[in-house]
């Protein structure tokens, strides 16, 4: 069968673990179709005419700047891609909405309003509202005629967001919940609309209020001032027998919990693309910088060292997009399934993200580390520059901070990422116990050491394979040991977790590759190539250290050793000149001086 006809089911969440995919059925960047691209060279042309020449501006909260932007997003349609037509939105894909929040992710604060907005500021209320609630609110959200906002972060309940305080009860009158409490760290909390907040009903029946600014009892606090993402409205939310109507309880009582679980789902998606674009603007900030500074008579883009750190930040930018839009038509196709078997639009989308929830939750720590990484080593290549206000890119390095910390902090994700995939396995969702006894099987099996065949890509497709075997041997064996006790030991499940993370993106990166090796030849995806083979080569190496320190925590003895000899056998790879790779990578985004948006 040819490429161009191969078709192959979607695998279901974390199937990649057990099966392999075909690089005819991903979906990568180079896909898009010419709406789609037009919709993301639109948001890259607001960001340049009407954010990044005022930035500085922005980050000073001059009064009413931020909701006016946001107002003009608006008005292009960039606040309403995801918004069904009937309630004012454009009623696009979830590729083109994704598509959105990278366009606008190189915008610094602005980037984070405005995904505050058409986020968690939105979705609450179009995914869980009902219909005289969506009617009353979502056009406004979706033109930026209202701000939205998100309320539900405590100062003693961050990561633990059950352990809310703030209550609800119910008037005398039966008209009205009474809210009282404190919610911190609302972003957009200064000047929006309408708020989603979470309270508890009784004292233990958590739920979800839509608040709207001038509600009796309702109050903010001061703009807070923070390390970075300074253009950003912070504050905290006061209700002291704050009154919320009874019809603007959102979704049922005691059910808030499904609300804010779901939200988050595709919050850490779209901020893995939100990244993906900041992260493609610092590297071209950057890539010009190292062209036009000169050291030693010459500019230091052509210094060896320097040329390693921009492969790497293209490494990172151009493996974590493979990723990305890999789980984007994942879930898109999964909402278009659902919708045909007659699921409303919200449970369409909200049962395609929960499907896919652990490549989201694997997204948000991967794409946060790799903007993390990128404006670090832009900050380095600028050198004493890098660390002065007058040059960005010192910017982009104070704002990528807080990415580790929202839509759940890495460490409650790597964590997730685990527990989920063994939650699923435990109810029958995912099948890892029948290819776990089999790796161990493999184990007490002399190595073949036999050719890898003739097809193309084969030792490639191993080396896949062979991760994959790695964390089925690990986790398998944690589970079986540990047991219960395994959800205590936080430091085995992030190993365990990592080694996911890196296998995945490895897998997507491969499956990019090939696709486009496809397509044009290997010549014409020499560039790909040089990617993919990097990230391989170089995966093998956390994977062999995080299976390593995990193995090491929970065995000993011959077990122990079998183990570790099995982890060696899986993440073995060829000899690979990486320095030549990456200096062929570097050369070309110097000579065409940028990234490519």
């Amino acid at each position: 069968m040819s490429a161009s006809t191969e078709k192959k089911q979607a695998l279901k969440g974390a199937e990649w673990l057990i099966k392999e995919s075909s690089p005819f059925e991903t979906f990568i960047p180079e896909d898009f179709n010419e709406e789609q691209q037009m919709v993301k060279d639109m948001c890259s042309a607001f960001l340049d005419a009407e954010v990044l020449p005022i930035i500085d501006r922005i980050d000073k909260l001059e009064p009413g700047l931020m909701p006016s932007l946001i107002a003009k997003a608006g008005e292009q349609g960039l606040l309403g891609a995801a918004v069904p037509e009937e309630y004012g939105g454009l009623g696009k894909d979830f590729i083109t909405a994704t598509l959105v929040n990278e366009g606008l992710g190189g915008g610094f604060s602005f980037s984070v309003g405005v995904s505050a907005h058409t986020g968690i500021g939105t979705l609450p209320i179009l995914y869980f509202g009902n219909p005289e609630q969506k009617k009353k609110y979502i056009p406004k959200l979706a033109s930026g005629e209202w701000k939205g906002s998100y309320g539900l972060t405590e100062p003693n309940s961050g990561s633990d967001a059950l352990g809310a305080k703030t209550t609800a009860r119910l008037s005398a009158d039966g008209k009205h919940y009474l809210l009282n409490g404190q919610k911190c760290w609302i972003t957009n909390g200064g000047f929006a609309d309408v708020y989603t907040v979470f309270a508890k009903i009784d004292g233990d029946k958590f739920s979800a209020f839509i608040v709207e600014r001038g509600f009796e009892g309702f109050t903010q606090g001061p703009e807070e001032h923070k390390m970075g993402i300074k253009g950003s409205s912070t504050v905290q939310l006061y209700f002291q027998d704050c009154k919320v109507p009874v019809e603007n309880l959102l979704g049922e009582i005691g059910k808030g919990h499904v609300i804010a679980f779901n939200i988050l789902n595709i919050g850490r998606l779209k901020l893995c693309a939100a990244a993906t674009g900041g992260a493609k603007r610092a590297a071209t900030i950057t890539i010009q910088y190292a062209k036009t500074r000169e050291q030693f008579k010459t500019p230091i883009a052509n210094f060896g060292a320097i040329k390693h750190k921009i492969a790497e930040m293209a490494i990172r930018i151009w493996t974590a997009e493979s990723a990305l839009y890999r789980t984007t038509k994942w879930i898109d196709d999964k909402e278009v399934g659902l919708a045909a078997e007659g699921k409303p639009f919200n449970e369409a989308v909200l049962g395609a993200a929960e499907e896919y929830a652990i490549e989201c939750a694997i997204l948000k720590v991967f794409g946060s580390e790799m903007l993390d990484f990128v404006v670090d080593e832009g900050v380095q290549i600028h050198g004493g520059n890098g660390y002065s206000d007058e040059y960005i890119i010192s910017k982009g390095y104070r704002d990528s901070r807080i990415n580790r910390i929202y839509e759940g902090t890495n460490e409650i994700n790597r964590l997730l990422t685990v527990d989920m995939i063994l939650k699923r396995a435990m109810k029958g969702r995912l099948d890892i116990m029948g290819p776990a006894m089999a790796v161990s099987k493999e184990l007490m099996s002399i190595p073949e050491f036999g050719s890898d065949g003739d097809t193309p890509f084969a030792k490639e497709k191993k080396t896949i394979r062979n991760f994959k075997k790695a964390i089925l041997m690990t986790a398998g064996a944690a589970a079986q040991k540990l047991m219960m006790k395994l959800e205590s030991e936080q430091e085995i499940l992030m190993d365990i977790a990592d080694m996911a993370i890196e296998t995945f993106i490895a897998e997507s990166a491969l499956l990019r590759a090939l696709k486009l090796s496809d397509q044009r030849g290997e010549t014409g995806a020499a560039y790909e190539l040089d990617i993919m083979r990097t990230w391989l080569y170089d995966a093998a190496d956390r994977i062999n250290k995080s299976g390593k320190d995990a193995i090491n925590a929970f065995a000993d003895g011959d077990e122990q050793r079998m183990m570790l000899l099995g982890l060696k056998r899986f993440t073995k790879v060829d000899s690979f000149n990486s320095k030549a790779a990456r200096r062929r990578i570097a050369d070309k985004l110097i000579n065409d001086n940028k990234y490519p948006l």
